[in-house]
């Protein structure tokens, strides 16, 4: 660890990493390389840039141009002669936290080259790309461009600084076995964030992790229609000087797809400190508890009005992913919960967000409707506070018996009838909906919800807001923003059964929410190694290894019960305890884990 520290302060190190997500907000790994940019710009300098696609829609917002500097440098070298040969390569800052340098490439400069590019590949390596998705396509062609770019600056290198590449996911790196047939002087890191297989298996197969081992992996490949895209990354992992990936869980996938077992574990992070609220997190999470509060009173309480001091609020988000993501799971667990809370006699509702992306056709004018009239009724009584209290004012001042006049004699007839007549319009007698929006078709969690009839009945102790869309700010029916969202909540609910890191929960960790995770994530396997009283750090761990689907699912409705009935002093000891382990996974703690990938890789060169 040292030593790299010891080399990049001396300048004999160049570090590029390469990742479709660069600059390019379409999966998880963008959040993993935009969050670790600032750790790495500390150390790294000027010896430090990114390689991504250039796509004109997501650039516009995060990419600044610039000219390229006119002094001699075996970047800015690279970059002239490249755009010599009529390749549009773009130069400038990624404008996040840290804004580093950006190279981003025109994959349509070499799109008349595409069928001579996969003929070689062929030729090379025997990875056929026949009648491939336009997709494998576009990354075939990113690869091309950062092979010609990662050539000529080994050639460049006049210096003989060693040339560290980081290679993310299969759609990174179909170059990366033509670099090290050409034996171009530079060291190779591949991480895989989940292989291709194991997303696919996981949610087909049921107790995937138990018969991982005997899996053929070119027949299910050419089963799923994925065989270009498992053959690059088959070929990147074993051509790589070290192959990485996030967890064990996901080390376990590389064994027995990728024909390699990883040197090292690399965990995800977060730059904490952007969440660092100067220890203000209790007085965040009340105020956007009110915004929520609002959408279900909103929401709720034309039909079924319930204590808002008894009311938890728990939420699951991210892919809709029915099965990995554990949105199952969580379904019949809170199924279970359910009819725990009404056998306890329990005083607590509990509302469950399940926040995922869906088609839709739009928002349902019902559940508008309901949100606009209420804000009506909340503007005719603050009207009658305002009236009211301006005649209390007045009347206490003039008092002499020094009794608190009767307020009803301070609100105006016109006051009391709107209201009333407001109030009796937004009542009704049908159940809340169940999903917020117009879903384009019917899907797994609507069908589980019927069969387990967790319906929003006016008896249910659970109760079920689907929202098939992801949270932003202009969002008319909470006015907040994701973070926002999970900040005002009680518990993240997260208990995945293929899950190679898992953000989510961190996520929750780093704004001072409790999660449940599994020991099927990443994230929950990790923590089950580094720390033996997670769970009284406000982590909970669904065991999901050892059981059956239904114990599991028991495992996590227990849980959830236990967490219903801890008292409010307790829940606010849980939220300062969980955020102040959170600076475990700040990218500043974690980054050592790069560094020592990287010094490998020089040293297998």
């Amino acid at each position: 660890m040292e030593k790299i520290v010891k080399k990049s302060a001396s300048k004999k190190q160049f570090l590029f990493e390469v990742a479709w997500e660069t600059c390019n907000q379409v999966g998880g790994i963008y959040t993993v390389i935009r969050t670790k940019v600032p750790s790495m710009v500390e150390k790294w300098g000027d010896d430090y840039a990114l390689l991504g696609p250039y796509f004109t829609h997501t650039a516009a917002a995060e990419f600044e141009p610039l000219e390229l500097p006119e002094e001699d440098s075996p970047i800015n070298n690279t970059i002239r002669t490249l755009r010599s040969l009529g390749l549009k390569v773009h130069y400038g800052h990624w404008l996040i936290t840290g804004k580093p340098k950006i190279i981003l490439f025109d994959i349509d400069s070499v799109h008349n080259q595409i069928d001579a590019i996969k003929g070689r590949i062929w030729e090379n390596h025997k990875i056929s790309t026949l009648g491939v998705e336009e997709l494998v396509n576009q990354t075939i062609a990113f690869g091309e461009m950062v092979r010609l770019f990662i050539t000529e600056l080994a050639l460049e290198n006049k210096s003989k600084k060693e040339i560290i590449v980081h290679f993310h996911e299969w759609m990174a790196s179909t170059c990366l076995p033509d670099l090290r047939k050409d034996k171009v002087k530079i060291s190779t890191v591949f991480t895989t964030h989940a292989t291709m297989l194991g997303r696919y298996l996981a949610g087909n197969v049921p107790n995937f992790y138990e018969v991982i081992d005997q899996f053929d992996w070119l027949k299910e490949a050419k089963h799923y229609g994925i065989e270009a895209q498992v053959s690059f990354e088959r070929a990147a992992a074993q051509k790589a000087n070290v192959l990485t990936t996030v967890s064990n869980i996901t080390a376990k996938e590389c064994q027995y797809f990728l024909g390699r077992i990883p040197e090292l574990i690399l965990p995800n992070g977060l730059n904490i400190q952007r969440f660092a609220a100067l220890h203000e997190h209790q007085n965040l999470h009340s105020k956007y508890k009110e915004s929520i509060s609002d959408f279900v009173m909103g929401h709720f309480f034309q039909n079924q009005p319930f204590d808002l001091e008894q009311t938890l609020y728990l939420f699951t988000s991210g892919r809709f992913e029915y099965t990995n993501k554990g949105y199952d799971l969580t379904l019949d667990a809170l199924k279970i919960l359910n009819q725990k809370l009404k056998d306890a006699g329990s005083k607590k509702t509990v509302v469950m967000f399940f926040i995922t992306k869906q088609p839709y056709h739009t928002i349902d004018p019902e559940v508008l409707q309901s949100r606009a009239v209420l804000n009506e009724i909340r503007e005719n009584c603050l009207a009658i506070e305002k009236s009211v209290g301006e005649k209390l004012f007045q009347a206490s001042a003039a008092s002499k018996d020094l009794q608190i006049p009767d307020l009803n004699n301070f609100v105006d007839e016109y006051w009391r009838m709107r209201l009333r007549r407001t109030v009796q319009t937004w009542k009704t007698d049908t159940k809340p909906k169940v999903v917020t929006h117009l879903l384009k078709n019917e899907d797994d969690i609507i069908r589980n919800l019927i069969r387990t009839g967790l319906t929003n009945n006016p008896d249910d102790k659970v109760k079920i807001v689907y929202h098939p869309d992801f949270i932003v700010s202009t969002n008319p029916l909470f006015g907040l923003d994701y973070g926002q969202f999970v900040r005002g909540c009680h518990l993240g609910v997260f208990p995945s059964y293929y899950e190679p890191w898992g953000y989510t929960p961190l996520e929750c960790m780093a704004r001072g929410v409790p999660t449940i995770t599994s020991d099927l994530s990443g994230f929950g396997d990790y923590m089950m190694q580094i720390m033996r009283d997670y769970d009284q750090w406000g982590v909970s761990v669904v065991n999901r290894k050892s059981q059956t689907y239904q114990e599991s699912a028991e495992h996590l409705a227990t849980l959830l019960f236990k967490f219903a009935q801890q008292s409010q002093r307790d829940r606010i000891l849980q939220r300062n305890r969980v955020e102040s382990i959170a600076d475990t996974f700040d990218w500043s703690n974690l980054r050592g884990c790069y560094d020592t990938a990287h010094e490998l890789a020089v040293l297998k060169k």
